[in-house]
């Protein structure tokens, strides 16, 4: 996968060599814990707040008796056990691809792993990685709508009165969450971890004193009672699949961010921290749903007693604030890594820190999403209304993730065919369950997540197929180099000072060389050809940084390796070269890029509106001088027209 210039990148197959390292975490396992426990959990952990709330008295409510409350923690329970825990925790979290997780990293390991060329399976299974993205796009607008919403809820429960000012306080939170980002969380971050760990404690500590008055509630670890429940009414039993996945929704995250912590500290948290917490909470709000079957229209809040039922609101906001910002920083890291792996156009990337590793900033991404957040509680209004929507982008990528582990359990790890099959059922018996229920909440609001990730594969699609047509169209076009240099060296005129032409492919003439040559009649003395690969791994070590061939004549080929997590930066990586001539000095090098216009095609690879989309797509990508941190007053810009 390969950028270069100010057109697309290099079409997906090719892919750089696999060795080095990658990336490992640093810090003691209990810090690197507490870090997982404030950034990578946020989102599972505020799910006690509505899930068992959705599940009684949401769009399919459920009578608040034994049987039901009984059979809801049942499933919850051994949903957290198996899905969580088996699939995410312990199975998922293995397929690292240096490191790093997530739907593309782990896209990026079974294809590098199993040496997948561009065959019908190899683009089926990027097709599924693409969706996956696409879908947690939806995902990313509606949690943070529906966690601070939810707990600003709490203050109708401490006050009647406030129910007016829910809606305001919830929006005005989120804007300046939204605001916020642009100075980056590095120092707030630090506070993550410890006001989760109260948060955490807190949810053991009210479900404790819950279970304690009603013991028997204990017995829902019996997965007779998940099964008794399907028995019992098999129609409202999958009907509430969709609102009983709502303890699941962060499950993605745990993978995806296991770069920031590592494997071990997010397991360590998981199991002896995040998992109690979360069944003992679950458990008590069972427990108080026996005793009082009213409370089941705000179980989380009527947990505690009136007079803490203030400071409850406020942890559970600052919980769910937490969990926003970790969805919000998850959106970005997708969305660059999308862009590096060319299924995006270039976007601006701001980085907020100079040590933390991730901290960076998107504004074009922050604002659309804080937009989409804003519209999404205005158009629901209230957290049970965007339960309905939630659900649906969550069982999605969890099904797509299934899938894309069935092949790496069998063609990447080599697993026995009947135990690769025998875990991929089980797995897939509880995503198909989950996914079919929400389906059911299409309707409803469900459609909103469905439409937001038609939009964002469309989008996606699009640049990746618009990109691989132009890069077809420039490699039928350009001149070997060979015969190029043989002409052009002898009759040029040779100027002092070295030029870097940027190429999305490394072979061939790069146009705005043959452009320079043609309008300024000059060649300088070093004619460097960069193109700027991206490999499918995270991170590249700098030993494997450049590859350089000497062409003659003052001209070189040289290619420049990064990860899909690293940013190229190009003046930074040529002053590292002492293999072709003299150091290299920016006030004596001038880079050319090359600006590409879209023409109508006789042979159109897409169907026209796409062409039109993908156009418009490219003129308002990120420029390429900073993209690739090249110095602003040492670039040459110049024009060219393709057919796709």
């Amino acid at each position: 996968m390969t950028n270069g210039g100010t057109g697309p990148a290099a079409d997906a197959t090719s892919l750089v060599d696999e060795g080095g390292h990658g990336h490992h975490p640093k810090g003691s396992l209990s810090g690197l814990a507490l870090g997982a426990v404030g950034v990578v959990y946020g989102d599972i952990g505020t799910s006690p707040l509505y899930a068992m709330k959705e599940t009684f008295v949401g769009h399919h409510k459920l009578a608040v008796d034994l049987a039901h409350i009984y059979g809801v923690v049942s499933l919850i329970f051994w949903s957290l056990l198996i899905i969580v825990t088996g699939k995410y925790i312990f199975l998922t979290m293995r397929a690292d691809n240096k490191g790093e997780g997530g739907s593309l990293a782990l896209l990026a390991l079974i294809q590098r792993r199993t040496g997948a060329g561009p065959g019908r399976w190899s683009r089926s299974l990027v097709m599924l990685g693409v969706l996956a993205t696409a879908l947690f796009f939806g995902d990313c607008m509606i949690t943070p709508a529906i966690s601070v919403l939810s707990a600003v809820e709490g203050l109708a429960v401490v006050q009647e009165g406030f129910a007016p000012f829910v809606l305001p306080i919830a929006m005005a939170i989120l804007i300046g969450l939204f605001v916020i980002q642009a100075r980056g969380t590095d120092t707030i971050g630090k506070f993550f971890g410890p006001v989760m760990l109260v948060y955490f404690i807190t949810l053991a500590v009210l479900g404790t004193l819950s279970i304690i008055e009603r013991p028997d509630v204990l017995k829902a670890f019996d997965p007779s009672w998940a099964i008794h429940f399907f028995v019992l009414d098999p129609k409202l039993a999958f009907l509430a699949l969709g609102s009983v996945v709502l303890a699941l929704t962060g499950a993605e995250a745990l993978y995806a961010d296991m770069g920031h912590f590592g494997r071990k500290p997010i397991q360590v948290a998981w199991v002896w921290l995040i998992f109690p917490a979360l069944m003992i909470n679950y458990l008590g709000q069972g427990a108080l749903m026996l005793r009082n079957p009213s409370a089941a229209e705000n179980p989380f809040f009527m947990l505690a007693s009136e007079g803490w039922r203030l400071p409850l609101v406020i942890l559970a906001t600052l919980a769910t604030i937490i969990a926003s910002q970790a969805v919000i920083t998850g959106a970005f890291s997708v969305c660059q890594q999308a862009v590096q792996l060319g299924l995006m156009p270039r976007l601006r990337i701001n980085h907020t820190s100079a040590s933390a590793l991730g901290q960076i900033y998107l504004p074009a991404v922050n604002w659309a999403l804080m937009v989409m957040v804003l519209v999404l509680i205005l158009m629901f209004g209230e957290s049970s209304n965007l339960a309905a929507a939630y659900g649906i982008a969550v069982t999605g990528t969890m099904f797509i993730t299934t899938c894309m582990l069935a092949v790496l359990v069998r063609r990447v790890w080599n697993w026995p065919l009947p135990v690769a099959v025998a875990l991929t059922a089980l797995f897939l018996v509880f995503d198909g369950a989950y996914f079919l229920s929400n389906v059911t909440k299409i309707p409803d609001g469900g459609w909103f997540p469905l439409l937001v990730g038609l939009v964002a594969f469309t989008l996606l699609t699009t640049w990746a197929k618009g990109r691989q047509l132009m890069i077809a169209r420039l490699r039928e076009s350009a001149m070997p180099i060979k015969i190029f240099i043989e002409s052009a060296a002898n009759t040029a005129t040779r100027v002092q000072g070295t030029a870097v032409f940027m190429t999305s492919t490394p072979d061939g003439v790069p146009h705005a060389l043959l452009h320079n040559l043609k309008h300024n009649k000059v060649l300088h003395e070093r004619v460097i050809l960069l193109t700027v690969k991206i490999a499918d791994e995270p991170y590249v070590d700098d030993d494997r940084r450049m590859k350089i061939e000497d062409l003659g004549k003052g001209f070189h080929r040289m290619i420049m390796k990064y990860g899909f997590m690293q940013d190229a930066d190009v003046p930074a990586a040529l002053k590292q070269v002492s293999a072709c001539g003299a150091e290299f000095k920016m006030m004596d090098t001038s880079f050319f890029l090359a600006r590409q216009t879209l023409l109508p095609s006789a042979r159109p690879g897409m169907m026209i509106w796409r062409e039109k989309l993908f156009a418009w797509m490219l003129r308002n990508a990120e420029s390429a001088m900073e993209f690739f941190r090249l110095p602003t007053n040492r670039v040459v810009e110049l024009g060219s027209q393709v057919e796709i």
